[in-house]
């Protein structure tokens, strides 16, 4: 997620990789099967584009680009 990020940014991060801190979730993924038999919607944004256009919303957003 990490390099998705940077990439979509144009940027390198500066980490420092610490341990699991109390209440940290090791892992999680989501179950979009309630959606899609609720609502009939599948999301199918590839997890790329959509980080791509989070950084884009973002920049926008920051810069009062967006109301």
């Amino acid at each position: 997620m990490l390099r998705l990020i940077e990439e979509a940014a144009g940027r390198t991060a500066v980490t420092e990789l610490m341990p699991m801190q109390p209440g940290d979730v090791a892992e999680t993924c989501a179950d979009v099967a309630d959606l899609e038999r609720e609502f009939g919607f599948r999301p199918n944004t590839p997890i790329a584009e959509g980080v791509r256009r989070f950084v884009a919303w973002y920049r926008g957003h920051r810069e009062g680009e967006l109301h």
